[in-house]
């Protein structure tokens, strides 16, 4: 029996590979096959990963003995030899997941090095500043990555040197200096580890591949994977690769190259690159790196080279790249190659001129589009007007674009206190790096004082859609406050943000909405064209209806009527309602809303035209529209001129122990009858009303009896809801029509689909309460145990955000077979949260439903989502 591969080098793979040798290894490998410039290497692939974890974190023998041959193999291709001082092979490790993970796992460069091998490649080379320059670099990262001893202990020596010499920049170190940075380097790591920095190569080989794959789980990666919809059974490869040097000199550089600019999509080479560096230099943000187009003042022929290759690239993946280069005496190399992070706003143009420039289809160019990208083109901007009056305090880099206002945090636990508690935070810090990725994830933006336009809070920043101000140095951090220019920043206070100028401001300005234009209506229309779903909107207002409408929505998949009671009057009514002891008073009370609901029904129906609106009878238990404290229980007693004892009672007596699953939906219709009747009532006139002023209205008004688990509770209803509809219908003497349907929120419900179905216009999913009652656990109760769930990788994403297909997915798929079984006309949508989450919108396209159905702000997303869905696996 052949024994399994677990090594290939980069010549046996190509771009197909990336599941097994994950996406860097797979570029690396195509690139290669391309005839680019790529250093020689190989790769340990994503099922050595797999097979370390299954066996308590460590390498088989066989794995090893592979990496071995791969390493005699790649000493061949090079003509160096690993370990040998006289002509060393010198390795950078980097990990590789399948899909880009940008700054999530661990890198080590330089590695081989030790003192016999420093000296000799000195000799060689004859320049010893270059030698020791990486040496101390690897010794650094060799250190925090594999054996993790914190960076902070090296930059501290690093800064104490500087300021003993009056110096600034790496660059103005002597060899002696680095020799001494060495010594001191060690003993660090010796103090931390309890043993001295391995010498033998080999040793160290093993410890950066184990370091690698042990990366995959840090929580950081886990928290990006959880972020990104990425399963944790994936693993990663490791891409062992010939080093070369960007900082052998001045004839040597290196940087990070877009094939279009990242942030506005302009087909223009965009990046960065330093002169006598290496990678880390370049993010760091402690020399400021060179705009690419001043390459070619340096060496027009490596400028061409370089664009021509991007180009090249391309044109193969059709998409824009994202490419790390170094120079190494005057030679271009090609370190790595992957699809570029880039701005919703850029994403759009780049999709839409690759299409107009024939490198890719309408289906393609919408492919290339994420659809959560689009939620940063769907919020409000600030008001240029109010823009205008406003007085910047600095000025940074414009490294992603959009507004951000929100309070102060210089660290990630202030930002995240300041998100739980309710407010709005901007992070200002020296600079970002991956261990802060939560604390990015819930700010509005960031604003560091260091790095670059590729710095790492700038990557991020585009790949979240968020705004960021990058390397604004002007920027000064104090003991327990910041300073911008003269302007004392302190944690709590107020700024601004503009990612598309750069600028800061110490107050809030006002936002305005984003409209639908331009490239963004271009991809929108190609979208609805080729999706087969439809998109409606949980809409409870006109305003919200219109905005919807203006997004692309066809309709209102979900009015929850309960939103529409929450006013000054209306509450008092409802309350009363609640108070009364018989029918008759409820009736009373309930007569005074209805003329409130018909209206709002109005509203609606005329804000949405011709297109469908479903409405959805009230779903809450009572207590929620009574209230808690003492004085408001009191002041309610009064003004409804009951009494306190009977006030109190009637609040107890509705309390519940568990008021999701209990007296709520068609439970509370069935008990007081006169509800849904109100209810129909208001609905059926306000589409008597529209259509009178109209006759030539289409649109059919759908009722949605909520949380159905049994037959005879949605007959029951039914026969209500038509008994009632009708007699207001032959009332305004008109014939029209209506649909009653119910949700399917209830597995019971799911279960008794071909049942339900046979009686039901339409079915609309309620997937937040068909999660809660499937998983056995609500919302807000699981909200603190599912953090442990994530961190110890039971639960790969929250259910309540993503659909979950294995379980849940399984009663919808269930519902639909069934349901359309007993009724071919029967109409099936969801209405909750995931009908606006893409991997959902995907699932319930594959699943036959009809629509989905998501707040406004979210129409463009699920628009996009489902013509993808019909794109990859047809309509």
């Amino acid at each position: 029996m052949s024994k399994q591969q677990y090594t290939y080098m980069f010549n046996e793979v190509d771009a197909t590979m990336r599941n097994l040798c994950g996406g860097k290894g797979a570029n690396l490998g195509q690139m290669t096959k391309l005839g680019l410039p790529i250093p020689e290497g190989f790769i340990v692939t994503t099922e050595a990963c797999l097979y370390f974890y299954k066996h308590g974190q460590k390498l088989s023998k066989e794995i090893m003995e592979q990496v071995k041959e791969s390493l005699k193999t790649l000493e061949k291709q090079t003509g160096k030899k690993f370990g040998d001082p006289n002509n060393p092979l010198l390795l950078s490790v980097r990990s590789g997941a399948r899909v880009s993970m940008p700054g999530m796992m661990d890198t080590i460069l330089n590695l081989g090095l030790n003192d016999i091998v420093a000296t000799g490649l000195a000799r060689r080379t004859n320049n010893p500043r270059f030698v020791y320059d990486s040496y101390r670099r690897f010794v650094q990262m060799y250190s925090d990555v594999v054996m993790g001893v914190g960076k902070s202990e090296f930059e501290k020596i690093i800064d104490e040197m500087k300021e003993a010499k009056g110096i600034k920049l790496d660059t103005e170190f002597s060899v002696d200096d680095f020799k001494k940075m060495i010594k001191r380097f060690k003993a660090i790591y010796k103090e931390a580890v309890g043993k001295d920095f391995p010498e033998n190569p080999e040793e160290q080989l093993f410890g950066a591949i184990n370091a690698v794959f042990l990366s995959w789980n840090t929580p950081r990666a886990i928290y990006y994977r959880r972020m990104n919809d990425i399963p944790h059974e994936w693993g990663t490869a490791v891409n062992v690769q010939s080093m070369v040097f960007g900082n052998m000199g001045d004839s040597s550089g290196t940087g990070v190259a877009f094939s279009r600019n990242p942030a506005t999509g302009d087909d223009h080479c965009y990046g960065e690159y330093l002169m006598n560096a290496q990678g880390e230099d370049v993010v760091a943000g402690i020399r400021t790196p060179e705009h690419i187009d001043h390459l070619k003042d340096y060496s027009e022929k490596l400028y061409n080279q370089l664009i021509g290759s991007m180009k090249k690239l391309e044109t193969f993946y059709k998409d824009m790249q994202d490419i790390e280069f170094t120079i190494e005496e005057d030679k271009l190399y090609l370190l790595q190659t992957r699809s570029g992070k880039r701005t919703a706003q850029a994403a759009i143009k780049i999709a839409i001129d690759m299409h107009n420039e024939g490198l890719i289809t309408k289906d393609e160019a919408l492919l290339l589009l994420q659809p959560a990208q689009l939620d940063d083109l769907l919020h409000p901007h600030f008001v240029l007007e109010e823009l205008k009056q406003a007085k910047p305090i600095g000025q940074g880099l414009p490294a992603s674009p959009g507004a951000a206002t929100g309070e102060v945090a210089f660290t990630v636990e202030k930002a995240i206190e300041a998100h739980n508690a309710g407010r709005k935070v901007v992070l200002v810090r020296l600079e970002t790096s991956p261990e802060d990725i939560e604390g990015m994830d819930i700010s509005e933006g960031f604003l560091t004082a260091r790095g670059g336009m590729t710095s790492h809070a700038a990557v991020v920043a585009r790949g979240m859609g968020k705004c960021c101000v990058a390397g604004c140095h002007e920027l000064r951090f104090q003991k327990d406050y910041a300073l911008i220019n003269d302007v004392k920043i302190k944690e709590g206070d107020v700024i601004s943000l503009d990612g598309s100028t750069g600028l800061i401001y110490n107050e809030a300005i006002p936002t305005e909405p984003a409209t639908i234009s331009g490239d963004f209506a271009t991809i929108m229309e190609w979208a609805t064209e080729r999706k087969r779903l439809g998109v409606r909107a949980n809409a409870d207002t006109p305003k919200d209806a219109k905005q919807a409408r203006e997004f692309g929505a066809t309709g209102i998949g979900l009015c929850r009527t309960e939103h529409m009671f929450f006013g000054e009057e209306r509450i008092k009514a409802i309350r009363e309602m609640i108070i009364a002891d018989t029918t008759k008073e409820r009736e009373k009370a309930l007569a005074k809303i209805q003329p409130m609901q018909e209206q709002d029904f109005e509203a609606l129906f005329e804000a949405m035209g011709d297109y469908s609106v479903t409405i959805r009878l009230l779903d809450p238990p009572l207590h929620e529209f009574l209230p808690k404290e003492e004085k408001d229980i009191v002041a309610l007693a009064k003004d409804l001129g009951v009494s306190l004892e009977k006030m109190k009672l009637r609040i107890s007596e509705l309390e519940e122990a568990n008021p999701m699953l209990g007296h709520r939906g068609c439970r509370l219709a069935i008990s007081y009858p006169e509800l849904p009747i109100m209810q129909t009532r208001a609905i059926i006139e306000a589409y008597c009303a529209v259509k009178k002023r109209n006759p030539a209205y289409k649109a059919v008004p759908e009722i949605m009896i909520p949380l159905v688990g049994e037959i005879r509770e949605l007959r029951y209803l039914k026969d209500i809801i038509k008994e009632t509809a009708d007699q207001v219908l032959k009332e305004n003497k008109m014939k029209g029509e209506y649909k009653i349907g119910t949700m399917i929120e209830v597995p019971r419900a799911a279960l008794l689909s071909d049942i339900i179905g046979a009686e039901a216009d339409f079915f609309s999913f309620g997937t937040n309460d068909l999660t809660q009652m499937t998983f056995g656990f609500s919302r807000d109760d699981g909200a603190d145990f599912l953090k442990n769930y994530y961190a110890k990788r039971i639960y790969l994403n929250d259910p309540f955000a993503r659909l979950d297909q294995e379980g849940v997915g399984q009663l919808v798929k269930m519902t639909v077979e069934k349901g359309r079984k007993a009724n071919k006309k029967l109409k099936i949508g969801i209405c909750g949260e995931h009908g606006g989450d893409p991997s959902s919108v995907d699932f319930f396209h594959r699943a036959g439903l009809d629509y989905v159905s998501c707040s406004p702000y979210r129409v463009p997303i699920a628009i996009l989502a489902a013509a993808q869905a019909a794109i990859k696996h047809g309509k």
